[in-house]
């Protein structure tokens, strides 16, 4: 791609470029450095790829001339990705736009739904290789994203009711697994990673995809939008979407909720040197401890 144009469009957990070339449009992603290994990313996009396939509008893997997916270059994990249309549905703790948000909130539902049905229809190859979300991965002794109980930043009385919530929350979570819909989830599915082109959703960020319950899915597009003012018609517009494709039981949804809240405490704890670290570890805190209150007062478990 000699001659190409290119520019930094994002830096979260990697940096984005946007690239052009030969009336191309394309994601040049180099990846935080130690958060995925090799076999990692490319079954990341072998995912994404799957998901394509199946008629998910998600980003498509783009080869080199060499056939591979993944390179490192002085280190830094690099691979490329199509381009897609549209625009971020929003930006978390920004309003939304309330213009045909409810609609949209059907069509993610729907589009969620199909993701997982998509995933459940395909057979992962003998190397496939990415992180759970199961028991161990949100509650046991080394989470996905962290000990969320173990955040330096916590007070005394923080950190019991996180180490209550774990216990408690652990052992609701062993009860319900063995009934619970559990595959293949993107696990990420915030406002941000969610492209709109008018009608059409497509879903970007498969980074933290891998095994998990399917409600861990709904929690997380859900967490971030409690605070919004029609957060119940976003809910039920979510739900009516998947449920029109898939079934779905809600019955441990707040569970999911109050756990999802937890691993951005977790996840926040390796990061409180960056650039409003401060701010949004004080608001993860804020949100976990409210959902933990609510969560053990409902299941009789509060102190």
């Amino acid at each position: 791609m000699a001659g190409a144009e290119h520019r930094l469009f994002a830096a979260r957990e990697n940096a984005v470029h946007q690239v052009r070339h030969a009336g191309a449009t394309y994601a040049l992603r180099l990846h935080r450095a130690g958060y995925r290994s090799d076999d990692e990313l490319i079954s990341e996009l072998e995912m994404m790829e799957a998901a394509r396939q199946a008629g998910l509008h998600v980003p498509a893997p783009i080869p080199s001339a060499s056939g591979d997916v993944v390179h490192v270059v002085d280190g830094v994990q690099i691979d490329m990705l199509g381009w897609l249309s549209g625009a971020p549905l929003g930006k978390s703790d920004t309003p939304l736009d309330p213009t045909h948000t409810v609609a949209l909130f059907n069509l993610i539902g729907r589009d969620m739904a199909r993701l997982h049905a998509a995933l459940d229809d395909w057979t992962p190859p003998a190397h496939f290789t990415r992180c759970a979300w199961d028991h161990a991965g949100l509650v046991g002794d080394l989470p996905v994203w962290g000990r969320f109980w173990d955040n330096p930043t916590l007070d005394a009385e923080d950190r019991a009711l996180f180490t209550r919530l774990r216990d408690v929350a652990g052992a609701d979570l062993a009860r319900r697994a063995p009934g619970l819909d559990y595959g293949l989830i993107h696990a990420d599915i915030v406002r941000e990673n969610i492209m709109v082109d008018g009608d059409r959703i497509q879903l970007i960020d498969f980074d933290d995809a891998g095994f998990g319950f399917r409600l861990f899915d709904v929690a997380t597009t859900l967490l971030k939008n409690m605070d919004a003012p029609e957060y119940d018609a976003l809910k039920t517009a979510l739900l009516d979407g998947y449920r029109a494709l898939r079934p779905l039981d809600t019955d441990a949804l707040d569970l999911f909720l109050v756990l999802r809240a937890a691993t951005y405490v977790g996840w926040i704890a390796t990061r409180l040197e960056e650039d409003g670290a401060t701010a949004r570890n004080a608001r993860f805190i804020a949100t976990t401890r409210r959902l933990a209150h609510e969560y053990l007062t409902r299941t009789g478990a509060a102190d």
